[in-house]
């Protein structure tokens, strides 16, 4: 069996300076920029709900929230961006990457659900400093929380729905899950049962 080995078509040095000069969002997955696709309006709302619980947590404690446009390496030279991300390490403005992230939100969209949930958990898993990835999902109140207190560790998966808390540990506090998804409206569930007409 024949594996062929791709050849990076530019260093993260240079993705960051032709980014800087694009219209458009991308990552880069070592190897070439990589576009990210456009959300939906739950998919902004719920990025908006989790950076406006963060911060209103997160004021006062040394930690603070990131996101869209902050960089987290992971991999090799991959850079992701996720939806949000806290850290609790000093930050200088004109950094492309986020120094020790500590906790990663990704608001997971039709398109990128695979590499979210099998790419991503593996590049994060990666970065030592990371304890807490939380995927959260657009189409409807659900998340999976991907957990660890050492680097090295396994991640330890749990489920949240509604009702439940978000707990952090790293960081010390709490988000209930209704609060990510306040004035988040998903369309109605399509009927089960067949009836006859």
């Amino acid at each position: 069996m024949s594996v062929t080995s791709r050849v990076p078509a530019m260093t993260r040095d240079q993705f960051f300076d032709w980014a800087e000069a694009q219209d458009a969002r991308y990552e880069f997955d070592g190897f070439e920029p990589v576009a990210m696709t456009g959300g939906n309006l739950n998919h902004n709302s719920i990025a908006f709900n989790i950076h406006t619980a963060l911060r209103g947590r997160l004021k006062g404690s040394g930690c603070k929230p990131l996101g869209l446009d902050a960089g987290v390496a992971t991999i090799g030279d991959t850079v992701r961006y996720p939806d949000a991300v806290v850290t609790c390490s000093p930050t200088q403005g004109g950094s492309r990457l986020v120094p020790s992230p500590v906790v990663v939100f990704e608001v997971i969209s039709p398109t990128s659900g695979h590499i979210d949930r099998i790419v991503k958990v593996r590049e994060y898993a990666a970065v030592d400093s990371i304890r807490r990835y939380v995927i959260v999902e657009s189409a409807s109140v659900g998340l999976t929380v991907h957990e660890r207190r050492e680097a090295g560790q396994k991640w330890t998966v749990t489920t949240a729905m509604a009702g439940d808390l978000l707990t952090f540990s790293e960081i010390g506090g709490e988000i209930p899950i209704a609060e990510i998804y306040e004035d988040v409206e998903f369309p109605p569930p399509a009927s089960e049962a067949w009836s006859p007409p």
